[in-house]
């Protein structure tokens, strides 16, 4: 029972319109659920299928905590019915109309929060202008970064000291500037925005300059998995911020839980397919399976797809691989569908194609490593487990990530990847199966090198478990942002 002195708060949770961002932001508007505030979040009704099953659970488990449907103007910017977000599967011609209909909504969403009354609002970093709408309300407004600390931090020193303008070709090293450790990169793997000015980069200075007029941010992150880079951000931008995660270790605790995050199963789709890979990986020795996924928004050319599996048929070690239907090249489906043949026969590798229940399978005792884009929520939820990654980046801010890991944590391998490119877009850059393998031996064999390796990744994991449980960081995180809110709310009675 809460006193009179301590009223429940009210809040709405804003996500974007990207699997990648929802999953981690709806976790944490869960999380406030869990900690007794009301959590409205506002989504469209295609994007919310990602994440109703969880929601369900929560609000049947009496947590005070819906979702507040909007309707997608795709008429009005001539898309069809369900394409309202952006992943791997929107056509690149359609990306500016989701942008416009995220405009068209804006003034209802403005109406709602108006409406609504929260006592605060949590919006993703690419909703820069809810910091005024929040100022005009008298409410806090909290940014949610869907990255690292050290990337966040690194992506501010590139901005500041430009030191990719001192080199003299794009495959040439550098240092990046002002950071806690000495970190070396190319201009090739710095996102297209920092290297040059674009529209990107105009957003991101609008971002950053809503992050300054805001409450505060959160990450999904925890002090013990990057403090340096906590301590180092909240300094170089001189605002608040609370590292609350590992937030799918701590409102994702049961196996109901793992299997409906991000994932609205059809009714057609019984649990033949379920119990496929995990009949599978049951079968398997413990830590003898890789996993290897590329994320929600990653496409590769056949070419690439090809160096792929002849290094994970190759290793010789079992895999699970997750693969997409590729719309635009029958010939990569073709190939892949004959690969998973094989790969049945042999009983060495499973496909499965589009969606993976990712918690369940990096939890399975056969699991003993991935291979991974660097994408941070893989990243978090792979140090949960306790396992090493073979690192390859491919864009947004993967190659910082690739840093933390690799450089700073020192619990993965890279493949050698060299180039940034465009989330919608191949890239001309082929990584050769000699490089995959050579990444996946050493992580996988049993060398002095793994055995460290796997040393430090268990005992991160150790400390993500104290980060989320009473008198831990991220616990103590979350309660302090709590009382800063509700003193703000009692200000005004």
């Amino acid at each position: 029972m809460e006193s009179q002195n301590e009223p429940k708060l009210k809040s709405i949770f804003l996500p974007f319109l990207s699997t990648s961002h929802i999953i981690p932001l709806v976790d944490m508007a869960r999380l406030f659920a869990l900690h007794n505030v009301d959590v409205t979040i506002i989504s469209t009704k295609h994007n919310s299928t990602i994440f109703q099953n969880s929601i369900n659970l929560d609000s049947s488990r009496g947590r005070s905590i819906r979702t507040h449907i909007i309707e997608f103007p795709a008429s009005k910017v001539g898309l069809p019915i369900g394409i309202e977000a952006f992943n791997v599967n929107t056509p690149k011609e359609m990306i500016p109309k989701v942008y416009m209909g995220l405009y068209i909504l804006q003034p209802e969403i403005e109406s709602l929060f108006e409406t609504l009354q929260p006592d605060f609002i949590v919006t993703d970093m690419f909703f820069p202008w809810s910091a005024d709408v929040a100022k005009k309300l008298g409410i806090p407004r909290i940014m949610f970064h869907g990255a690292s600390y050290l990337a966040r931090s690194a992506a501010h020193s590139v901005e500041q000291f430009a030191p990719h303008l001192n080199v003299e070709s794009d495959t040439e090293k550098f240092v990046i500037p002002d950071l806690p450790d000495k970190l070396e990169m190319t201009r090739l793997q710095l996102p297209d925005w920092l290297r040059s000015p674009n529209q990107y980069t105009e957003l991101m200075k609008v971002i950053k300059e809503s992050e300054r007029k805001s409450f505060g941010s959160v990450f999904n992150s925890f002090y013990e998995l990057e403090s340096d880079y906590y301590d180092h951000y909240k300094k170089a931008m001189g605002t608040k911020s609370w590292g609350l995660g590992p937030v799918s270790l701590w409102v994702n605790q049961d196996d109901s839980d793992k299997a409906a995050r991000g994932y609205a199963k059809k009714e057609q789709e019984g649990e033949k397919e379920e119990e496929g890979w995990l009949k599978w990986l049951n079968s398997k020795p413990e830590s003898s399976v890789l996993y290897v996924s590329f994320g929600s928004m990653n496409k590769f050319p056949y070419s690439q797809l090809v160096e792929i599996a002849h290094a994970l048929e190759d290793s010789g070690h079992n895999f699970i691989w997750v693969v997409r239907k590729n719309e635009q090249n029958g010939e990569s489906d073709v190939f892949l569908e004959d690969f998973e043949k094989r790969m049945k026969e042999t009983g060495k590798g499973f496909l499965i194609w589009g969606w993976a229940p990712q918690l369940l399978i990096l939890e399975n005792p056969a699991i003993g490593g991935l291979v991974s884009h660097c994408g941070w929520n893989t990243v978090v939820e792979s140090v949960n487990v306790g396992l090493p990654t073979v690192t390859w980046p491919l864009f947004a801010e993967h190659f910082f990530n690739e840093k933390l890991v690799v450089d700073v944590l020192k619990i993965g391998v890279p493949v050698g990847a060299k180039e940034w490119r465009n989330w919608n877009e191949f890239g001309s850059e082929v990584v050769k199966r000699e490089d995959i393998g050579n990444a996946i031996r050493l992580m996988m064999d049993g060398g002095e090198e793994e055995v460290a390796m796997r040393k430090r990744v268990k005992e991160l994991s150790v400390e993500a478990k104290k980060a989320v449980q009473v008198g831990g960081s991220s616990y103590n995180n979350m309660v302090e942002l709590i009382q800063e809110l509700k003193a703000i709310k009692l200000a005004k009675v």
